[in-house]
């Protein structure tokens, strides 16, 4: 069997020409199946993001995987080619837990592609191309990405603005279920930000933009309220959360409004994001009792922060997947030579069996228990031990010391012979 990993990355290929080569899962599926059915491969995953599309398989010949990609309804063009790269053996093995530990994705530590990696498995699970190499090293590299998580955090601490932005707020609030947000602006940051906590348990949210279209789309994805522009400053007593990012040249929240909100909110904590430049909220808010507020420069200096804490910390996961991928590949030699270990033990049951099928007939005949013992053990050792002593023979007629010490070392003879 040869391990491969190939593909191309948002590394190795623009935009243009991933958006070319990614595929459903119902066409994930497909492929993977028309490779073990034309025995291309004997098992194979294939993983489809926006961001990679790799094929994972055990094959013993890796240029019949880019023959067959590039015959196949041209799944493979020349264009894609250029731009791709493969893996073997273990290197493939060290790429693929990279990939799941977030070490090769464009977010360092980003834990997205762990789970997209288990339902890339699951597809092929479901199409029947997971055998036992596949199945074993699969199993293996997601307890690798669990332990790279667990042991080195270098997935901990948030890298983006939007994300940072919404771990903050579990600093102040413990349940996010409980609270409300209000979004000032519908923009890219916004909607980033707004996903982030969403995802982090935030149910309850208000959207005001200036163009009410916009504040409507975002609402409808949130499942949320739109209110007027001009309804802001009156909302802002019923809500914990405060998410900025508008294009306005002025600050739009004042010091004296939020004093105002704060009092009707008899001192309930208040979170503030601000995103935009110029700002949206006057800094002197930040002055105020019981108000948490971080601007985009703030914002900036804690992902900075993170960025090297992660860098740091992936380096430990760089080590933790080494030792894991050189065990693995021990694994792998020790099922090549079970085989050979197999073969070995029915050959020599079989001479045995033969051995005491004619030991017993011999007592059914009569003879005596202890001759027939005797000339038992006389013959097992005899045929047992009849082609290796002719292989030792010839081993030292021709000079083979390299046997002759490898068969000393297999029986431990080095002390018998002294």
């Amino acid at each position: 069997m040869g391990l491969m990993a190939l593909g191309i990355n948002y590394q190795s290929a623009p935009i243009a020409i991933r958006e070319t080569f990614t595929f459903s899962h119902d066409a994930a599926s497909q492929v993977v199946c028309g490779l073990v059915r034309d025995a291309v491969a004997f098992e194979a995953v294939l993983l489809s993001t926006c961001n990679r599309t790799e094929l994972y398989c055990d094959t013993v010949d890796p240029l019949r995987i880019f023959s067959w990609l590039e015959g196949h309804n041209k799944l493979l063009n020349e264009d894609v080619r250029k731009y791709s790269y493969s893996y073997s053996d273990i290197s493939a093995v060290r790429h693929i837990m990279r990939v799941a530990s977030g070490l090769d994705s464009m977010v360092l530590g980003e834990g997205e592609i762990l789970g997209q990696l288990k339902t890339a498995f699951g597809v092929a699970s479901q199409a029947g191309t997971i055998g036992k190499f596949l199945g074993r090293l699969f199993q293996t590299t997601f307890s690798v990405a669990k332990m790279v998580r667990t042991e080195t955090g270098v997935g901990i601490n948030p890298v983006s603005l939007g994300y940072a932005a919404a771990r903050l707020s579990e600093r102040i609030f413990s349940d996010l279920k409980e609270v409300r947000v209000l979004l000032i602006g519908a923009g890219d940051i916004i909607r980033l930000t707004a996903k982030h906590l969403q995802r982090l348990g935030v149910k309850k949210w208000v959207v005001a933009n200036r163009t009410l279209a916009r504040a409507e789309l975002l609402a409808s994805q949130l499942k949320g309220v739109v209110i007027e522009w001009d309804m802001i400053f009156d909302q802002l007593p019923n809500v914990d959360i405060v998410i900025t990012g508008t294009g306005s040249a002025l600050p739009i929240l004042h010091k004296n409004t939020v004093e105002w909100a704060l009092k009707q909110r008899k001192r309930r904590p208040m979170f503030m994001v601000d995103l935009a430049v110029p700002r949206d909220i006057e800094p002197c808010v930040a002055e105020l009792e019981d108000v948490y507020l971080y601007c985009i420069d703030d914002l900036k200096a804690l992902v900075e922060d993170n960025r090297t804490a992660r860098k740091e910390a992936a380096v430990m996961a760089e080590r933790i997947i080494a030792l894991k991928a050189e065990q693995f590949m021990g694994w792998i030699k020790a099922e090549s030579a079970w085989s050979t270990l197999h073969a070995f033990r029915e050959k020599f049951e079989r001479v045995r069996d033969q051995e005491v099928e004619d030991a017993l007939k011999k007592l059914r005949g009569g003879q005596s228990p202890e001759v027939v013992l005797q000339r038992l053990a006389h013959g097992l050792t005899g045929r047992l031990l009849h082609e290796p002593t002719l292989k030792l023979r010839e081993a030292g007629f021709e000079g083979n010391q390299e046997l002759l010490a490898l068969t000393r070392d297999l029986f431990e003879l080095n002390d018998e012979i002294g």
